[in-house]
């Protein structure tokens, strides 16, 4: 298992080089300037100089790649050009909101997207199922950005029942980062949540029609014990295989959500660092989230061996 985790390991090490040496290369192939958008039309050039020399930016390119990765190994990831401060409590700051966002949303995601699976497998052609399967379609199908809009405008601005946009830390105000919360969260839940839904449901039909789950059957065990313990932890793969990839998205992924609801998070920064051309900020930011998929799919693959002893033998 020791090696299986350390092959895991280097391969997500690869994956996020390739990450820094990608997302520098686009960066700066894009048109515009920085400084001058930063400084405006009728700044002077010993102005544009000055902040170019200031933040590396007059330098070549490989040279201005290694000296920004080197910076990172030793836990600097320079200043930003539009927020004129660190980057690395900035993106530690906009992280914690966003994850205050997604953790919550991805733990209601797994366990009602899960239990709606396994109960559309268990009643397979009932209307149970049926019903679910329908549900899950229109979560998938549904335009988050819109339903978010339309959400606000009913519970928000119609029924006056929750805020309309803003976020609290619930260390802040308990009460008012729930009420906050509402809505991002259950947004945010709602398409991984269905996905998990017609996967868990897709695996379960697959391993509860196989022998070892009628001999357990024959020899007496209880349905809970056949359904939640054998093929539940049969069915697992293709189901945690799915939770890496939406974890993922929830972290990266979470723009539109922040955008409509003014949640200072990820990436409301990082789409501010694009439009103002903020290299570092944007490639820290970017590196971060790789690095927190990367993160994802490691664990996911670690639980592979878990799951399935044959998968960490191979």
């Amino acid at each position: 298992m020791v090696t299986f985790i350390i092959r895991r390991v280097l391969q997500t090490i690869v994956v996020i080089l390739l990450v820094t040496v990608l997302v520098f290369s686009i960066m700066h192939l894009m048109p515009g300037d920085p400084v001058l958008m930063f400084l405006g039309p009728d700044a002077s050039v010993e102005q544009i100089d000055h902040y170019k020399k200031q933040f590396g930016l007059d330098l070549p390119l490989p040279v201005q790649y290694f000296k920004w990765a080197g910076n990172l190994f030793k836990g600097e990831f320079g200043d930003s050009l539009v927020y004129r401060q660190d980057i690395g409590p900035l993106i530690l700051a906009k992280l914690k909101v966003t994850l205050t966002i997604a953790i919550p949303a991805f733990v209601i995601a797994v366990t009602i997207g899960m239990f709606l699976g396994i109960m559309a497998a268990i009643y397979r052609g009932r209307w149970a199922d049926s019903f679910i399967t329908v549900l899950a379609n229109i979560g998938m199908a549904t335009p988050t950005f819109w339903l978010s809009i339309l959400c606000v405008y009913i519970f928000s601005l119609t029924l006056g029942w929750l805020p309309v946009q803003g976020f609290t830390f619930p260390s802040e105000d308990f009460a008012l980062a729930v009420r906050r919360m509402v809505l991002p969260v259950s947004m945010l839940a709602l398409g991984p949540m269905a996905v998990f839904a017609r996967q868990t449901r897709s695996a379960m039909l697959e391993i509860i029609r196989q022998d070892f789950i009628r001999t357990g059957r024959s020899k007496g065990l209880g349905e809970r014990r056949v359904i939640y313990v054998h093929a539940l932890r049969n069915a697992l793969i293709p189901v945690v295989t799915v939770m890496g990839m939406q974890l993922g998205y929830m972290l990266g992924g979470s723009v539109l959500i922040e955008q409509v609801f003014v949640i200072p998070g990820m990436g409301s920064m990082l789409i501010t660092a694009i439009l103002n051309k903020d290299y570092q900020l944007v490639q820290s930011a970017v590196l971060v989230i790789a690095g927190g998929i990367s993160l994802c799919n490691l664990l996911v693959d670690i639980a592979y061996g878990y799951i399935d002893p044959r998968i960490r033998i191979s």
